[in-house]
């Protein structure tokens, strides 16, 4: 099995948590959560300390889990509204 289905084992949904979007081994950590907080700056090492629970794998499994979101898709799909 490849590593990142490996990795995406360690993402999961429950209908009773976030409404069914994607958690971390289900735990009340969202995937979004920890992209987003990624997207701000937060290193890894900082997700790990403020999140004890996590680990380095499961930072690895929600970025597996966004590239294979996104995977084939383009910009133009997207739309970026400017200032």
């Amino acid at each position: 099995m490849p590593a990142g289905e490996e990795l995406l084992k360690r993402i999961t949904t429950r209908s009773d948590v976030f409404g069914g979007k994607p958690i971390i081994r289900d735990m009340r950590i969202s995937v979004e959560l920890i992209l987003s907080l990624m997207s701000q700056g937060a290193t890894q090492d900082e997700l790990l300390d403020d999140y004890p629970d996590l680990e380095p794998e499961d930072i690895r499994a929600c970025i597996a889990y966004a590239h294979t979101v996104i995977a084939g898709d383009t910009l133009d799909a997207i739309s970026v509204k400017g200032p």
